[in-house]
Formats: C-alpha cells, structure tokens, sequence
C-alpha cells in the first residue's frame, strides 16, 4: 500500500493501521522527514515492513520517481491511498491566483498524477493484477466547507467528480475506486481554522454525534475499502462524518 502524505494525521493513521493489517506500506511525505521516519518505525517495531518516500506529489517528475522507487523497494502494489492536501483559508475576493493553484495542485492534481501511475501497473489491461484506490475527500465537498474555504471545498468536491469517473474508466480492469469524506477530525490541519479546540467545540455544535472524530477512525473506514469485505463497493464516495 502506498499512502501519500502520511507522516501525521490521517496519512500517518492510514499507514499505521495498514501496517497492522499486514501490508508493507510506502509512507510518502513531501518536508516531514523526522515525522514519516517516526510513523515508519512504529509499523517496524509493531513486527511490519515500512519504507519512507519522499516526493511532492503535485508534481508528475517527482511522482513517477516516487512510484518507481516503490516498485523497487516493496515490490507490486495493491492499494493507493491518495490522501495528501493541503487546507486553505482565504475569501475569494481576497485570494491570490497563486493561492488557488497550490490548493488544486495539492489536492486534485496530485490524485491525478498518483493514480494515473497505480493504474498503469493493477490495471489488467496492462498486465497488471488488480488493486484499490482509495481518495480521501471531505464533507466539505458537499457543506461547502468554513468561511474562507471556498478552494478547499471546490478541490474536494473535485475529488468525488474525479472518484466516480474513474470508477467507470478503470472497474472492468480489476481496479476498485472508492473515496471517503472525512468530517471534524482532530489533525493539525486544523490550525488554519483555530486549532483543534475550536474545532472541538464546532464539533458539539455541530455534528449529530456531538463529537468530532480521530484520524484512526478514518484509517479503519479506509483499510475496510481496501479490503476484500468491500469487494463490491465501486464508484462509492463514503461519510465519516459522525452524521454531519
């Protein structure tokens, strides 16, 4: 399994969890180094096989040396887990165009660029055996996120757009796709917004739980997609949002 951005959050609860599932797991990070070693030494020490990566993932170059160096160092893949991105706060009449493309070129082109390369080595049409992807998108794409998320929200909606097409492309090729909208889950990505407390207390408000949720809630939705007790979910994009 690759997952990319996996040195904290999500990612690194993604990783982890896929290494106690038994995978060998490719842990991606882009400046994060100390941090991806950390999540790759705690799948070690936990009896599983690990290997940090490190590659922007929003660029093509950087990710067809990433997926070549996954080919050499863990051998074929499975499942790709495209959950790096970045959040972003800013109004739209305030924003800069440079704003924009870093949150789109994080967030959207950066799934495109990775499952156009896991493609070409499941996929049956090219020889290959199978595999799952799975997208990481956001309730945001549906709420339209917080105020000054008008970018982020548009970049995740364009995640659910791009699950379900490439679901259609590549189903009869051996190839499952699904994604999953996380909702108020306590990460650092937070901070943009106020932090985690805020956040905390956003999530009383607002979701019907009355609690916001963890990364390894998250990780356990994924690893259920990844696997063979989800043979049949395809083209799926998935709430884990405590019913908000």
């Amino acid at each position: 399994m690759l997952v990319t951005g996996a040195s904290r959050g999500i990612g690194a609860a993604i990783a982890r969890a896929a290494g106690a599932a038994g995978y060998r797991v490719g842990v991606n990070y882009l400046r994060s180094a100390a941090a991806a070693e950390a999540v790759v030494a705690d799948i070690r020490a936990a009896g599983g096989e690990a290997v940090p990566l490190q590659a922007d993932v929003g660029d093509p170059a950087q990710v067809e040396r990433l997926f070549a160096e996954l080919d050499s160092r863990l051998g074929r893949i499975d499942v790709l887990v495209n959950n790096a991105g970045i959040l972003a706060s800013f109004r739209v009449d305030a924003l800069d165009h440079a704003q924009v493309a870093a949150v789109f070129r994080a967030n959207v082109f950066s799934i495109f660029h990775c499952a156009g390369e896991a493609v070409r080595r499941m996929s049956t049409a090219h020889g290959g055996a199978g595999g799952v992807i799975v997208n990481l998108s956001s309730v945001a794409a549906r709420l339209g996120g917080l105020a000054g998320g008008a970018a982020y929200a548009a970049s995740k909606g364009a995640i659910d757009t791009f699950t379900l097409a490439l679901a259609k492309e590549v189903g009869r090729e051996g190839i499952r796709v699904a994604a999953l909208r996380p909702g108020l889950i306590e990460t650092e990505i937070h901070d943009v917004h106020g932090g985690l407390e805020r956040m905390r207390t956003m999530a009383r408000e607002a979701v019907p739980m009355g609690r916001s949720g963890t990364a390894e809630e998250v990780a356990q939705a994924a690893l259920w997609l990844a696997s063979a007790a989800a043979s049949y979910v395809h083209g799926a994009v998935i709430d884990v949002a405590g019913g908000r």
